[in-house]
């Protein structure tokens, strides 16, 4: 391999290996966020794209960003979430467990 054909591999590598990362890391962020979800919300709330959410007033968290900016759910998860209604227990979360839940959130909403 010449000089410049290494040259221009390292290049590409360069380019392309930052974004390559990044999605392998929303992804491990989106597995977390699935798997925090599914322990804390499932009982009540739809998680997964197509299932129902058992209990009414529990929307599916594929329409959260729809009824709510994303930056809102970001925020209320931070500061805890709280209802008017008994079943739902207050949840807060850690600033990692936020950014997994959004990125969850993120890939399961249109």
């Amino acid at each position: 391999m010449g000089f410049r054909t290494m040259l221009r591999f390292l290049l590409v590598a360069a380019i392309l290996l930052p974004g390559a990362l990044a999605r392998a890391d929303d992804f491990g962020q989106t597995d977390y966020g699935r798997k925090l979800v599914e322990r804390n919300c499932s009982r009540c709330h739809a998680v997964t794209p197509t299932d129902k959410s058992s209990h009414p007033d529990a929307p599916p968290f594929r329409t959260l960003s729809k009824r709510y900016p994303i930056e809102d759910l970001a925020e209320a998860l931070a500061e805890g979430i709280s209802t008017g209604h008994p079943e739902m227990p207050e949840f807060v979360a850690t600033p990692e467990q936020v950014g997994a839940i959004i990125a969850y959130i993120r890939s399961i909403n249109p």
